[in-house]
């Protein structure tokens, strides 16, 4: 039987190992910083008469300019954003995709700060670009004193920024962001997957976009909006981006189906983010916990928390397993992260794990 070895695979891609986060049946499973809260029946409701509307037009290609959509995602997000300044695709990886298609590709480098998001380098494979790993400060911090040495090192075409950051859930300032894009020549991506998971106040890049046109800020649905089973990622930018990203995006990448649903879903915007106190609390609550058993939760602004003092990763994580909680075990060392999820399923986790410690 044929291989992969054997076939006239890419030179670059030999050897390099796919996006693989595991995928079991288990009761709790905290281990991808899915939201886990479902989303409200009117909601619901919704949304499914705005697709059953939209499915008696599928016969016809959508729009392909997504107009609606980009229109509701500027509302949605203020900052006198229009929908010239917005894109969207198939989840926030095929946004980044297309930054670095455009932006990208052989010669060219893109910078992130590791650890950071596992899929920056799996996209920069894929699209022929060369991907530079720069360290972070202590406790995954990243101060502009150390963001900006590295860019001033290697020059990079493309600089990757994810705040919060996963897998650390590490905030970043906006100073930082700042001090990188006055540093780079290139592009600057401000990866807010997290975003809404902020503290009310913290200030999103999106304030920095007035006169930057190398910025980008990149969002999705998938978290705080409970919608990661459909696909919507989205980037907020300068007109002119999203006319580059247009000269590599395929024909109709958005289905009907899935802007409807999109659209439905941020006209009830305040309802959708309404379980993101919740998470937030039970974040906290996680936090606090962890540091009574005695591990080390790292700052976290995000829907999940990435806790260190774990003697055995591999070895609490399969025990955690054997009792239907499902974590990360990310091989950073001595660390393991999990979600927020609901209260019932934070409560099956403290437990589970402290039963864990007191049968170690």
């Amino acid at each position: 039987m044929t291989s992969l070895d054997d076939l006239p695979v890419r030179a670059d891609l030999r050897g390099k190992s796919p996006y693989g986060a595991p995928q079991k049946a288990v009761p709790v499973a905290l281990n991808v910083n899915e939201n886990t809260h479902q989303i409200p029946e009117n909601v619901a409701r919704d949304i499914v008469q705005s697709l059953a509307v939209a499915v008696l037009g599928v016969n016809r290609y959508p729009d392909r300019e997504f107009g609606q959509l980009r229109a509701s995602l500027a509302s949605y997000l203020g900052h006198g954003l229009t929908g010239d300044n917005l894109w969207a695709a198939n989840g926030s990886n095929e946004v980044l995709q297309q930054v670095l298609q455009a932006f990208g590709g052989p010669g060219r480098s893109l910078l992130g700060f590791d650890p950071t998001y596992s899929m920056y380098p799996l996209l920069a494979d894929g699209t022929g670009t060369r991907w530079i790993g720069a360290p972070r400060d202590a406790d995954f911090e990243l101060s502009p004193e150390t963001a900006v040495a590295a860019i001033r090192e290697h020059d990079p075409d493309i600089v990757f920024l994810c705040s919060p950051n996963n897998p650390t859930g590490t905030p970043l300032s906006i100073d930082t962001i700042e001090a990188v894009y006055d540093a780079a020549r290139g592009m600057v991506v401000v990866d807010e997957a997290y975003a809404e998971f902020a503290p009310d106040g913290t200030p999103s890049a999106l304030t920095l976009l007035p006169g930057r046109d190398r910025l980008m800020v990149s969002r999705t649905m998938s978290k705080a909006f409970a919608f990661a089973g459909v696909r919507l990622g989205y980037l907020a930018a300068a007109p002119a981006v999203t006319d580059a990203l247009r000269l590599v995006r395929l024909p109709y990448h958005l289905s009907a189906l899935t802007q409807a649903a999109a659209v439905a879903a941020l006209r009830h915007s305040d309802e959708m983010l309404a379980m993101v106190d919740d998470i937030r609390q039970q974040r906290d609550r996680i936090v606090s916990r962890l540091g009574e058993l005695g591990y080390r939760p790292y700052r976290s602004e995000s829907n999940f928390v990435l806790f260190g003092g774990v003697r055995d990763p591999h070895a609490v994580f399969e025990a955690l397993l054997e009792r239907g909680i499902l974590v990360r075990d990310l091989a950073i060392d001595g660390c393991l992260r999990v979600s927020a999820g609901t209260e019932a399923e934070t409560t099956a986790f403290l437990d589970a794990l402290a039963d864990v410690d007191s049968t170690a």
